[in-house]
Parts: structure tokens; sequence; C-alpha cells
């Protein structure tokens, strides 16, 4: 179903980001067309008063008929009807050009009746105001006597110059479209990774429960053999055994819970909780473990309540405690602090272990971390405590943070709202 999802989820981003950018190339090319209107409107404009300036001062009235005829899409023909110096002509082009907004270059012929050729011909910058005196060449037109030809040789250039914005849009979104499919890529890959690895933890635990299983029904009914109970060597070889497979069991029970956890959602069922209450149950066990130790609560108030799922929140408190004894190499002394601080629980793990330097506090919560040391060496353990530890209080919607101590130790300081 969840696979079904997000394929389905990728299919449609991926079709409306395709169908984005198709419109928008769309858009662009109406755009170009637009464009490629207006000039032509603004150059029949403008050829028509060079027309009409021609005429002045002349006898000859202006014809009835549209003179300028555009024969190509960058060429242009103007009829006359009479005789005018190419200077004044290149005059005229160039000041109604500049009124339209036409800055463009372009090149212009004169036909010359008597010869019956095309001359005068020139080319005019207008984009850096300098001439290329090469030769232009011009086709002739039947019927017409006195007439010009201008032609635009960068029309296009100039056209796809005033669509930058669009093209630069356009760019943007296929840019954007390549990230999405390298995103989907990745996202995939991540995910075929995430599965193999689940696959992995899944069968390596199942491998390691089975022999562990025999092992410790064997080891149960071995302890309770007369030979063993009544040799006090074979008594204490065969507990632990069992104390070291139970311990290994739990280390294999504890994956497998993240593994699930890191697939599917847990869901919490929220009951009032005595803090101090589940506080004191774990003690009483981490005791039986570690009897030497000295733990110790402050709670002013005697007792404080909250809505959390005791199973989860009672796994905090036994992690955050037993690893302030594991990670210790004197006598563990560990100091849990209640207050409460304006809307806030708060809850202070002080201990006197070995801590964790300034540079490595940030990665404690990291997924299979463990920070190098002598005695995290000696220690067993996968690095998944304080990760699920973090996982569990952000499903809660509480704030977790580690700080060195003046016991030269870590203080593991849990934030809860009130309700």
């Amino acid at each position: 179903m969840k696979v079904n999802k997000l394929n389905l989820i990728i299919l449609v981003g991926l079709v409306a980001i395709v169908g984005i950018l198709i419109a928008q190339l769309l858009w662009t090319r109406q755009a170009y067309t637009i464009e490629e209107r207006k000039f032509s409107q603004k150059s029949h404009v403008a050829l028509l008063e060079v027309a009409k300036r021609l005429y002045e001062g002349t006898n000859n009235e202006l014809p009835s008929e549209n003179p300028v005829q555009k024969v190509s899409n960058d060429y242009y023909v103007v009829n006359t009807n009479n005789d005018f110096e190419p200077k004044i002509l290149e005059f005229y082009l160039k000041s109604e050009f500049a009124k339209v907004n036409i800055v463009t270059d372009f090149e212009y012929a004169i036909y010359n009746c008597q010869s019956d050729e095309m001359v005068y011909g020139n080319y005019v910058s207008l984009s850096d105001k300098t001439k290329s005196k090469h030769t232009v060449h011009f086709p002739k037109h039947k019927n017409l006597v006195y007439y010009f030809a201008i032609r635009f040789p960068n029309e296009t250039t100039y056209l796809f110059s005033s669509l930058k914005f669009w093209f630069v849009l356009s760019f943007a979104l296929v840019v954007i479209l390549l990230i999405y499919v390298y995103s989907i890529f990745t996202i995939l890959q991540q995910k075929k990774y995430s599965e193999l690895q689940r696959d992995f933890i899944n069968n390596m635990t199942h491998e390691f429960k089975t022999p562990l299983s025999s092992i410790l029904i064997a080891s149960n009914y071995l302890s309770k053999q007369p030979q063993i109970t009544n040799d006090e060597k074979l008594e204490k070889y065969t507990q632990i055994i069992i104390s070291q497979s139970n311990k290994l069991n739990a280390h294999i029970e504890k994956v497998l819970n993240i593994a699930k956890s890191d697939n599917t959602a847990l869901v919490l069922k929220k009951e009032k909780t005595d803090v101090v209450a589940i506080i004191e149950d774990v003690i009483e066990s981490i005791l039986l473990k570690y009897p030497e130790s000295d733990i110790r609560i402050e709670a002013p108030q005697g007792s404080y309540f909250i809505d959390a799922d005791v199973f989860h929140f009672t796994n905090i408190i036994y992690n955050l405690i037993d690893n302030s004894v594991k990670y210790c190499e004197r006598r563990p002394d560990i100091n849990i602090h209640l207050s409460e601080e304006k809307n806030h629980l708060k809850l202070a793990f002080i201990d006197n272990g070995i801590g964790v330097s300034a540079k490595n506090i940030s990665f404690i919560f990291d997924k299979f971390y463990r920070a190098q040391h002598a005695l995290s060496n000696e220690v067993n353990g996968f690095g998944l405590g304080l990760y699920y530890v973090k996982k569990i209080c952000v499903l809660h919607g509480w704030k977790i943070a580690p700080a060195a101590n003046h016991k030269g130790g870590l203080t593991m300081t849990i934030l809860i709202p009130k309700n």
C-alpha cells in the first residue's frame, strides 16, 4: 500500500513538473510570436513615417495604398514614387526607428531605375554606433520604379534577447525537473538500502535468537542439576552463561524494536503517570544489577504526574540510568533531580561518569553512534539506547539535551510540557 502510494506521488509530481515545463515552453513560443508581430508592426509604422517624410516638400502625394510591403520576416520594400538622397533616407530611418524603440542593426538599398540595379546599399549598426562598409545585395522588384528596401539581419537574435526572462524561467524549470528526478532517484535508492538493512537486521537477529534460545534452555536445565548446584564454581559459571545470554537476548530485542519503529510509526498509549513511582521502580531494577551504585531522587513536591506511555517512559528512564552506571570508572553516583520551571517539568539525570567531549556531544543521539573511549570498548552495546530515548521524547513532544556537569560526567535534561 505504501509503495503504491509513494509511486503515485512520484508519478503525479513528475507529470506536474513536465506539464508545467511544456506549458512554459508553449508560453515562450507564444511570447516569441507576439514579439515578432510587435516588431513587424513597429517596422511598418516606422517605414510608413519614413515614406511620408520623403514625400514632404515634393509635388507628389502619398499613394492611397500602403507603400510598405513585407516581403519576408526580415525584409521590407517601401514604394516612394520619387527620387531622394541616400543620406536623407538613412537619417529618416534612424530617427523613426528610434521613436518606436527599434535598436537592432539594419541594412538598406535604393533602386536606381536608370541602371536597373539596387545601389547605395549600406549596413547601419544601432547597437555599437559603427558602420560596416560591406556590400549589400538586394533583389529587384517588378512594377516599382522608385523604392528602397530594408532588411534586419539580426531580427531573430534581437527578438530572442527581448525574451531573456522567459528563457531564464524555462531554464530554471528544467533545472528543477532535473533536481526532482535526481531526488526521486536518491529516495528510491535510500528506500532500497533501507529495506536491505531491515531485511539484514531481521535475518541476523533471527539467526542469533534461534541458537540463543537453545543456549538459555540448556543453561537453565543445567543450572538445576545436582552436579552443578553442589559445585560452587560450576554454578557460578552457569549463572554467568545465563546472565550473558539474557543480556545478549535483550540487545537483540532492542535491535528488533528499533528496526521495527523505523519502518512503522510507533503508537503511544498515553495515560496519567506518576514520574517518581516509575523512577523508583527503575532504580530498584538497576540496583539489583549494579548493587554498588548510589542513585538518589530529589523531588521537592513528592509526586509529579504527566501524560506518557508508561512502557516507553520506563525504557527512557532505564536507558539513561543504565548508561550512567555503565560509563563510569568509579563508584556510580547518580542524582535525579525533578523541578518545575514555568510551564515545564524538568528531569535532570546528573552522573559522575566519563562524560562526552564537546566535539562529540552533538552525535550521541545518532543511530549506532558510540563515542571513542577505552571504557566504551569494554561496554557491550550497539549505540541504539540514546537514539531510542531521543525518538521517544520527540514522539511525546518533549525536549532532551545533554551537557557536561561539575562532576566531570554528563547531565541529561528532559523538559516535559505541563498539561
